[in-house]
């Protein structure tokens, strides 16, 4: 499907098909013309956070030209598809301290070089009056979030419904990030106490450590698990955790989403490039040696503070699978959006931001917010 899409977009209503070969050799690309199909000359993507596993399908598409600027927090080179280029260039941008933790709609409606980001469901929502933007492929099936505690500390605590009880009783508190819009419905739904809800977490094991098991706090489940028992010293053994997702606020995490004003410019470019994506996380599952290897060499370059090893990459890619947190869902697709899942939780966060007084597009719609319709169905995760 990736090549028919691309074969005509390469030919127009005008051409006959013969003279798609003729472009894709005068761009240089192989059996998929992202040139042709209308995409830029480099498609750019704003990232956010720094380099990790979770990202491995866009270094995936790297080749041994991929060029790194330390300076500017930024990796390009020819985009590949089946280790053939596809007649355009790459760039892949960092985020988090890389831009000043800006978040990533907010980069893109100032930078418009970039072609597109990772934007989290609720997070579109939250910006939709001033920086809106329409999600096209979900890498991630499922959100990382979670939220992790000491078992040996809490050993009654199974999943969330034994939360809130179990911070009541030891006065311990849940420490998140300042701003989390879920914290606001989780209180609501009665899965924590006000009181022990925490917003001063700032991404550092501190505060965990010195509490010696009687709080909880939030992370990615595939990358803290690991970290915490294995490279925090003072800490130094297993944590349970439970996903977000199982709280009932299931947003689809970093999904990869353009401007809503350039939707439609960019549609013929996104038939195109959509399957490639698909693909390219297809082989990084099946193989995620190299664009791991450049994933670490990238977090060593950049030098932002973050650490990022070996043992994360490859833990976090077995956690992905383990937890489906990467799936084809309930059918054989790999990357696409469940339409009742995205229509429960619209409901539900336009509700939370609604309280939480956030200035939304009085207008929007579920449907303003993604698209299944460049995805490939073929293609998937092998079963």
């Amino acid at each position: 499907m990736a090549l028919t899409a691309t074969m005509l977009a390469a030919c127009g209503s005008d051409d006959s098909s013969s003279d798609a070969p003729a472009a894709a050799a005068a761009s240089g690309a192989g059996a998929v013309d992202l040139k042709a199909a209308g995409c830029p000359d480099t498609i750019v993507i704003q990232t956010d956070w720094n380099p990790e596993s979770e990202h491995g399908h866009l270094y995936e598409m790297f080749g041994d030209d991929a060029v790194i600027d330390a300076d500017k927090k930024v990796v390009s080179g020819t985009l590949y598809s089946g280790g053939e280029s596809t007649g355009v260039k790459l760039e892949v941008r960092a985020g988090g301290p890389a831009i000043g933790y800006t978040g990533v709609a907010a980069q893109m409606y100032t930078d418009k070089s970039i072609t597109m980001g990772y934007i989290t469901t609720d997070d579109a929502i939250a910006n939709s009056a001033k920086t809106p933007t329409k999600a096209f492929f979900a890498p991630l099936d499922l959100s990382p979030l979670m939220v992790m505690w000491d078992p040996s500390y809490y050993p009654d605590v199974q999943g969330p419904d034994d939360i809130k009880a179990a911070l009541d009783a030891s006065g311990g508190v849940w420490r998140y990030f300042a701003g989390s819009a879920y914290q606001e419905y989780l209180a609501d739904a009665g899965y924590v106490s006000k009181d022990s809800q925490d917003s001063s977490y700032d991404g550092t094991p501190a505060n965990f450590v010195a509490a010696g098991g009687k709080d909880m706090q939030q992370g990615f489940a595939s990358a803290e698990p690991y970290i915490y028992e294995n490279e925090i010293k003072q800490w130094g053994k297993p944590v349970d955790y439970a996903l977000i997702s199982e709280f009932g606020w299931d947003p689809y995490q970093s999904s990869m989403a353009v401007r809503s004003a350039d939707f439609d410019s960019l549609s013929g470019c996104l038939k195109a490039f959509t399957p490639v994506l698909q693909q390219a996380e297809v082989d990084f599952f099946a193989d995620p040696t190299k664009a791991n290897d450049l994933i670490l060499k990238l977090v060593q370059e950049y030098n932002t503070g973050w650490t990022y090893s070996q043992g994360v990459a490859d833990y976090s890619v077995k956690t992905m699978i383990d937890d489906k947190l990467v799936s084809n869902g309930d059918n054989g697709t790999l990357g696409d959006f469940d339409d009742t899942r995205m229509s429960d939780f619209f409901t539900k966060a336009k509700d939370t931001f609604t309280k939480l007084g956030t200035d939304i597009d009085p207008n929007l719609t579920v449907d303003d917010l993604y698209t299944n319709e460049f995805l490939d169905p073929s293609i998937g995760l092998p079963n």
